[in-house]
Formats: C-alpha cells, sequence, structure tokens
C-alpha cells in the first residue's frame, strides 16, 4: 500500500483540498479514492478592524504556506519523497463576506466577513424588490449597502469577490467561483445555473439610481459549476502554496467552493430530499429541494448544491459552545478527585447519561444562546437553565435538556419549513462535534426531527476533505458522470456509517420539551435585556 501511494505521488497522481475556515486553515492530501494521505491545519483569528470583523490577508498566505509545507514534510517523512506535481487542487473558504479590489488589483476596504451585521438596509431592501431573502451577509448586501453610504471607495470598485473566490484568483488569474459559493454572493437561478437575471436587472436599477457606474456582471465572478476546470495553477500561483519553488505550476484547479457546499460534499447529502446537519460551535441544517420555496422566509437562507441544485439552510449562532462548557466545569470537578482524568472520558460519561434520561427531560429547560438567533426573533442570547420546582432534576435530564437545546433552534427553522412547505426527507446526514459521543446526540436528532439521521465516519474529515473531492472529481470523472453517482460509487462505496431511526417515544418527549422550550423564549429574551 505504501509503495503504491508513494508511486502516486512520484507520479503527481494526487489532489490537494484546503479550507479557509473561522479559526483555522485546513489542507488534506488524497490519493485516488478520496483517501487522505496527509493533513493539517493553521490557527487564525478574526479582528477588529476599525469596527470590522475581518483577516490580514497577508495571513491567507502566511496559513496557506504553512498547511502546504506540513503536508510536504510528512509526505517527505512517511514515503521519502518530495512532492512536485498535482493532479488537481480545490479551495473553499468560509462563505459571504465583502472583498472589493480597484482595476489594478488593491483592495480598498479590509476585508469584511460574514460574522458582521451591518447590512441591515440593504438586506431588507433587497430582500424586499427580490421576494427572495438576502441575508445581511451575502456579497450583495455588502456591495449595495457600502453604494447607500456612499464610501469612499465605490467609485474605484472594479471587482467583487469573496475569501475563497479571492485565493481562485490570486492562483489561477481567474475571477471564478463554484455555484454553491455564489449562491451566498447573490441568488441564483436554478434553470439557468447563474445569477438570477431579472433580480440582476433589479440590482442593477438599483446601484444606478445611487450613481454606482458598473452592472453586477461586471464586477461579481464567473458561475461555474462542480467538474468544471475553473484554470489552472500560475508559476506565481506556485511560488504563493510553495515558496521553495519545488511545487511545478499547471495543475488543473477545480471551482471555489463555500463551506456549505464542501460540507454537502464531504457527509454524501447532494441529492434531492437529503440534507445535512452540521453542529459544532454553531449549527446549521441543509435541505436539498427539488424545486424552490413556494415562499420566501427571513430564518431561511436558499443556496445551491455545487452543481446547483436548491438548497434551504437554518442557520443558527450556537451548537456545542453551552455544553462544553458544562463539560468543563465538570472535568475541573472531577479532577478534585483523579487529576489525571481526560476530558474526553467525562464527555463520554455525560452523554451517555443524558441517553438515561426522560423524554421530555422531566421538566428541565435549557437554552444555550450566546448570540441572538433570528430563526427565534431573539436579538441577543444568554445562556440559561430553568427547571420547574416539581420537576425531576436528574443529571441525565439536565445532561439531556443540553443536548435537545443543542440543536432546538435549528429544529425550530426546520418546523417551520415542514409546516409552510411540507419538504419530504429521506434521511440528514450529521457531522460535527455533537456527534463525538456516538450515538447518543444522533438518537436524540432523529427522534427530535423525526428522520433518519446517518453518521459517516469520514464526514468528520470535514471542509478540506470536501473540497479534495471536488477537485478529483473535476480529474477522474467520467464523461457525463455526475458528481452524486461519483460519489456514491467511488468515495462512499463501503464507507462505514451509522444510521438512527426515530423512537416515537422519545418524538413524543422532544416535542413536549419544545412547548417548554418555546414558552421559555420570552424569559431568554427578558434576560438578554437586561444581562
Amino acid at each position: 500500500m505504501a509503495e503504491n501511494i508513494k508511486n502516486l505521488i512520484e507520479n503527481g497522481d494526487i489532489s490537494l483540498g484546503v479550507e479557509f475556515g473561522s479559526t483555522r486553515i485546513k489542507a488534506v492530501l488524497t490519493a485516488k479514492g478520496a483517501d487522505v494521505i496527509a493533513q493539517s491545519d493553521f490557527e487564525w483569528e478574526n479582528k477588529v478592524v476599525e469596527g470590522i470583523f475581518s483577516y490580514d490577508l497577508k495571513d491567507v498566505w502566511l496559513g496557506l504556506q504553512h498547511c502546504y509545507a506540513e503536508i510536504a514534510q510528512q509526505i517527505k517523512a512517511e514515503y521519502g519523497v518530495e512532492i512536485t506535481k498535482i493532479k488537481a487542487m480545490g479551495f473553499s473558504a468560509m462563505m459571504h463576506g465583502y472583498l472589493a479590489f480597484d482595476k489594478d488589483g488593491s483592495l480598498l476596504v479590509p476585508f469584511r466577513t460574514w460574522r458582521n451585521t451591518i447590512t441591515e438596509q440593504a438586506a431588507d431592501i433587497l430582500s424586499s424588490e427580490f421576494k427572495f431573502n438576502i441575508p445581511q451577509r451575502w456579497t450583495a448586501a455588502h456591495l449595495y449597502q457600502a453604494i447607500l453610504n456612499k464610501e469612499a471607495h465605490i467609485p474605484n470598485v472594479d471587482f467583487v469577490t469573496t475569501l475563497a473566490g479571492y485565493v481562485h484568483w490570486q492562483l489561477t488569474g481567474n475571477k471564478a467561483v463554484g455555484i454553491g459559493e455564489a449562491s451566498g454572493i447573490f441568488p441564483i437561478d436554478e434553470n439557468t445555473l447563474d445569477y438570477n437575471a431579472d433580480m440582476a436587472a433589479k440590482f442593477d436599477a438599483l446601484t444606478a439610481k445611487e450613481g454606482f457606474g458598473k452592472k453586477l456582471a461586471e464586477v461579481f465572478p464567473e458561475v461555474m459549476l462542480a467538474g468544471e476546470v475553473a484554470g489552472k495553477l500560475t508559476q506565481q500561483g506556485a511560488l504563493l502554496i510553495d515558496p521553495r519553488g519545488k511545487l511545478q505550476a499547471g495543475t488543473d484547479i477545480c471551482p471555489p467552493e463555500g463551506d456549505a457546499g464542501t460540507g454537502m460534499v464531504a457527509t454524501n447529502s447532494i441529492l434531492p430530499k437529503t440534507g445535512n446537519i452540521s453542529a459544532g460551535t454553531s449549527i446549521f441544517a441543509m435541505i436539498v429541494l427539488q424545486n424552490s420555496l413556494k415562499n420566501y422566509y427571513k430564518e431561511i437562507d436558499m443556496v445551491t448544491t455545487p452543481v446547483g441544485h436548491p438548497v434551504a439552510m437554518v442557520h443558527c449562532n450556537t451548537c456545542t459552545s453551552d455544553i462544553n462548557d458544562y463539560v468543563k466545569m465538570f472535568h475541573s470537578f472531577a479532577k478534585q478527585f483523579n487529576p489525571d482524568c481526560e476530558i474526553g472520558e467525562i464527555y463520554n460519561c455525560l452523554y451517555n447519561e443524558a441517553a438515561k434520561g426522560d423524554y421530555d427531560c422531566g421538566g428541565l429547560c435549557s437554552i444555550n444562546y450566546f448570540a441572538g438567533e433570528p430563526v427565534a426573533d431573539v436579538e441577543k442570547g444568554v445562556p440559561m437553565f430553568l427547571r420547574n420546582p416539581n420537576g425531576a432534576f436528574t443529571l441525565a435530564n439536565f445532561m439531556r435538556s443540553h443536548i435537545y437545546a443543542s440543536f432546538a433552534c435549528v429544529k425550530l427553522g426546520l418546523d417551520m419549513l415542514n409546516e409552510k412547505e411540507n419538504l419530504p426527507i429521506e434521511k440528514l446526514l450529521g457531522h460535527g462535534g455533537l456527534f463525538k459521543v456516538e450515538g447518543v446526540a444522533q438518537q436524540m436528532l432523529a427522534s427530535a426531527l423525526n428522520t433518519p439521521v446517518q453518521v459517516t465516519k469520514s464526514a468528520s474529515e470535514g471542509g478540506a476533505w470536501g473540497m479534495a473531492i471536488l477537485a478529483e472529481f473535476m480529474a477522474e470523472k467520467a464523461a457525463d458522470q455526475s458528481l452524486a453517482d461519483y460519489l456514491e460509487t467511488v468515495v462512499f462505496a463501503g464507507a462505514e456509517s451509522v444510521v438512527k431511526q426515530p423512537n416515537p417515544a422519545e418524538t413524543a418527549g422532544c416535542n413536549a420539551y419544545m412547548e417548554r422550550y418555546k414558552k421559555a423564549l420570552a424569559a431568554e429574551r427578558a434576560a438578554a435585556a437586561i444581562l
């Protein structure tokens, strides 16, 4: 096996996937079949620049070079060869945000990330005009808000893109993004698989009225589909990745995708009637639709898969943060008795205890909000735990209430969608830290959503792996082979996974808990206002 991998590396028959996440830049190198042979990461944090959440673009390249250098070192140490050629590459990043450049390619204002909520006026106007939800973090909202604000840089705007689009541009010279990434820039027409022409015309009319001299098509990147070649690695791009000069130019690079698209690929959930739940620091559910929604909802984002299927996304800001804090507290307590106690033991103990709890949590209620949650109509958040004096206050019920709370906000959004749109969902793929203790949260989620939930072991590889898969798909796909078929027959064939089915008694208990939870939101709003 090692000799075979060595030959693949020497022949350059390998793929590289990189994702620029909110807290880490992650990279994976894969062999045929998307098997990971090396991986690395680089921690980075946003900074507040002039009141704006931002990242220094120098750190983009420092992080990428660090990750690539570590991967090259791992390959040299394990296989005794140097990486010089790579068959295919792909680059992903946190979606949305605003990077504006002039005609000389100079950055006009610091990168405005998805975290900024400074575009409410623009988002409201565009949503009303389009009859389509435009969240504040979308690139179009950022551009229009800057135009409305008469910001000094606007007359010089020549190109506006996202972080993934910027990285791709610098490495290939091409101003392009994958359709999933594009769907967080501006609404996509599912028939033309491009920016929605009618909405683009309305956008152009609105911006022209404010004196903006360019049309949307002139400033936003080209939209491309999974499987297409979106450019080749230039000599300058190769040096940006590997300043040593050992990496050769000429690698085919696939369309850059957002973290939503790579998550769908990494969980094999890109077909209609499927979806995935990403449950970590934040939580979001993505449901692949057969057709677009009949109406638009401020609580629901509409994006696409990497091949253009419409996707309804319910996004909530907090998932595991509150649980993690309680686990740390219990860990601190346990160490008073056993200094060698590992925090992983505490997670296992508390999650497995939660599985023994009453299905309705015995009258307890937890609200885990660290920030506002638009889906729940809560502007500001404070974590809060409530209990009925007559409730069954046990460790099992306490922990179950916190696991329920971790996905309760997403359940509110999905319940609303099901009630108003009657969406058929055949299965959900779960991934992220909430599922670190096998089977426990997965079973509760299946019952809460009354839908089978599958967790695949490879899903933990994450978005960088999903990007490497997209790169390999571009390089390896047979004529007319779909991405769904490639995932099913090549990447996930024989993959280990566990499926949990809804438990009717647990479903009834969770529904009772949710009625208590919805009533407690009034107390959450009051507590947030006071604290």
